[in-house]
């Protein structure tokens, strides 16, 4: 399943866009009001829970700055990962994608894809909030 957020403008240059979200607390500020639990793990992982929803733990997979960086899950039993890509536009501004990759069986898919597809949206549209 392949989901994307619509792309957003941000105020930062790319290497900053791209430092505030290499620090994996700054996602708390990007999370939906309905966050239930948000907790870091350590310097590069942090579990987040949302109303009615199972708790996920997220780690730094890769980063590729100042332009990528690509969070996955910890476990296996929801493999997904979560990329931001990020354009610069000009000297302070850029613009940032996220993109949600993950392989659920079709049911699965179902019931989540709507509720994942808000979700990223939502972090998108916090963005301006680093």
């Amino acid at each position: 399943m392949n989901l994307e957020s619509p792309k957003v403008n941000v105020k930062q240059a790319a290497p900053k866009l791209f430092d505030a979200l290499s620090d994996v607390s700054n996602f708390e500020k990007l999370m939906p009001d309905t966050i239930a639990k948000f907790e870091l793990v350590g310097d590069d992982a942090f579990v987040f829970g949302l109303k009615g929803m199972p708790e996920i733990k997220l780690k730094i997979k890769e980063k590729v700055s100042p332009s990528k960086i690509i969070l996955g899950a910890a476990s296996d039993k929801l493999p997904f990962t979560l990329t931001a890509n990020i354009a610069a536009i000009s000297e302070n501004e850029s613009e940032v994608q996220l993109f949600f990759d993950g392989e659920f069986n079709a049911m699965m898919a179902m019931m989540i894809k709507g509720p994942i597809s808000k979700f990223i949206e939502t972090l998108a549209d916090n963005m301006y909030k680093l």
